[in-house]
């Protein structure tokens, strides 16, 4: 089991590096779209492509979310991930999860038939029911799985 760093930010307001990530991500999402449009050619199934550029980029983890005695914990899958590669913010009424990883083929002697690996982004945003005490949040990987357990803030814990 690994810890994983927890990033803290008190209040409700996001940092400018989390507006920096989707907007990195809507590039990539953009580009790849193009690509597929590209090999394709035109048809008017732009919507088509788009979509098919998030389901190649975007990695949308089965979560859940249980509240017991205090606190809550947070179980999301992130198989394929490392913990060096997986970051947890927490704001006071929001966690969120980010993770990037990529595949490269390392060895030049090797011929590669099919490759289906690639980069993938796990990016979630999980809004809580009440407030937590964001200097009380602990994070570990496991298996593929990241669990996180935040402690409800003294008021909404009352």
């Amino acid at each position: 089991m690994a810890n994983i760093a927890v990033e803290k930010i008190e209040g409700s307001g996001q940092s400018p590096p989390l507006h920096d990530k989707p907007n990195a991500l809507a590039d990539r999402i953009r580009q790849r779209a193009y690509e597929i449009f590209q090999n394709r050619g035109t048809d008017g199934r732009e919507v088509d492509d788009w979509l098919e550029a998030e389901r190649d980029l975007i990695f949308a983890p089965e979560s859940e979310l249980v509240e017991k005695d205090g606190r809550y914990e947070i179980r999301i899958a992130a198989p394929g991930f490392k913990p060096a590669e997986t970051n947890v913010t927490v704001l006071s009424d929001a966690v969120i999860v980010s993770a990037e990883s990529t595949h490269k083929h390392e060895e030049k002697t090797e011929d590669v038939h099919f490759c289906e690996f690639g980069e993938k982004t796990l990016f979630r945003r999980l809004d809580l029911p009440k407030p937590i005490n964001v200097d009380r949040v602990t994070a570990t990987l496991d298996e593929g799985m990241l669990r996180i357990i935040a402690q409800k803030s003294e008021k909404a814990a009352a």
